[in-house]
């Protein structure tokens, strides 16, 4: 599969998620993008088009704990969750922008989850 059919194919996906998936101030949504190297998350009010809270692996808290890509992935779900809690997010739906909720999208919804966001 060459790489635009791969991305197109990804943007499809993406699409039809987002046709369902809408982040309300009372329950925003968390949006993942991962690239090769990095995973970065971010939880957004649809309604205002602001993002709330961020977070993603290139932070220092993340990047040098010398962890496995998958373990970084848990850790920035993890330093999410508890800065949504600090501004009293607790709720959230859950948008994997076209990718599989598989391995990196998976541990970081994982670790969002063990620090206290619902979804």
């Amino acid at each position: 599969m060459k790489v635009k059919e791969k991305r197109d194919r990804r943007f499809r996906i993406k699409r039809r998620i987002r046709k369902r998936v809408f982040g309300t101030p009372e329950r925003p949504r968390l949006s993942v993008f991962r690239s090769n190297r990095y995973i970065y998350a971010q939880i957004i009010d649809d309604t205002k088009g602001k993002t709330l809270v961020s977070a993603s692996s290139r932070e220092a808290e993340v990047r040098f704990s010398g962890e496995r890509p998958l373990d970084r992935s848990r850790r920035v779900g993890q330093l999410l969750a508890e800065r949504a809690r600090a501004v009293g997010i607790e709720k959230v739906v859950f948008d994997r922008n076209g990718y599989k909720y598989h391995g990196n999208v998976r541990a970081l919804a994982e670790g969002a989850r063990e620090n206290g966001l619902i979804f």
